[in-house]
C-alpha cells in the first residue's frame, strides 16, 4: 500500500492528525491538476488553483475513503462540480449570463462566453456516460475536468495505460455523439 492509502485508513480510523497528514500528502498534486485544468478556463477566471483545490477539499469534509484511487477520483467529482456550478452561475441571467461584457478602458464589446455551454453540454452528457459505463466516466472526469494524464488516470483507476486511452477513445465518441444529438 502507499502512503496515502496508509494516511486514509488513518483518517478513517480517527486517529488525530491524519486528516493534515493527508493535506500534506496530497496537497501539491492536487494543486498541479487544479492549475492544468485552470489553464483550459476562460481568460480573466477569477477561480485560482488554490483556492480550486481548498474548495474542493472542503467538499470532501470528513468522507472516508478506501484508497488513493477512491479519493482522487472524488476529488476528481468535487473539481469538476465546483466548476460545473461556476459555470451556471455565469449563465444565470441574474448574473449577466448570455450579454455581452463590455471592457470600460477601451469600450470593447468582449467576445460571448461559449465555453459555459460547452462544459454545461458535457456535464450532462457525462451524467448519461456515467449511467452507462461508470468507470469511462470516471476517466474523462480524470482527464478532462482534473486534467490527469491517461497514465495517472490509468493508476487512480487501477487500470493499464492503453485501457485508459481505448476507454477514452469510446467515451469521446459516445459524449460527441450525446452532445450532438441535444444540440
Amino acid at each position: 500500500m502507499d502512503d496515502i492509502t496508509l494516511i486514509l485508513q488513518a483518517c478513517h480510523e480517527g486517529k488525530p492528525h491524519a486528516a493534515d497528514q493527508l493535506l500534506a500528502a496530497v496537497y501539491q498534486e492536487l494543486r498541479l491538476l487544479a492549475a492544468a485544468k485552470m489553464s483550459r478556463e476562460l481568460p480573466g477566471q477569477t477561480l485560482q488553483a488554490t483556492a480550486l483545490v481548498h474548495e474542493a477539499w472542503l467538499k470532501l469534509g470528513d468522507a472516508t475513503f478506501q484508497n488513493r484511487a477512491h479519493f482522487f477520483g472524488a476529488a476528481a467529482e468535487a473539481m469538476r462540480r465546483i466548476l460545473i456550478d461556476r459555470a451556471r452561475k455565469r449563465q444565470a441571467v441574474r448574473h449577466g449570463g448570455g450579454q455581452e461584457r463590455v471592457d470600460l478602458d477601451g469600450l470593447e464589446i468582449a467576445a460571448p462566453v461559449i465555453q459555459d455551454d460547452e462544459l454545461l453540454a458535457v456535464h450532462e452528457a457525462l451524467d448519461k456516460l456515467a449511467a452507462h459505463d461508470a468507470r469511462k466516466a470516471e476517466l474523462v472526469k480524470l482527464h478532462y475536468f482534473v486534467g490527469l494524464t491517461f497514465a495517472q488516470a490509468a493508476e487512480v483507476l487501477n487500470i493499464s495505460e492503453p485501457t485508459a486511452k481505448r476507454d477514452w477513445a469510446y467515451a469521446r465518441a459516445w459524449l460527441h455523439r450525446e452532445i450532438s444529438a441535444q444540440a
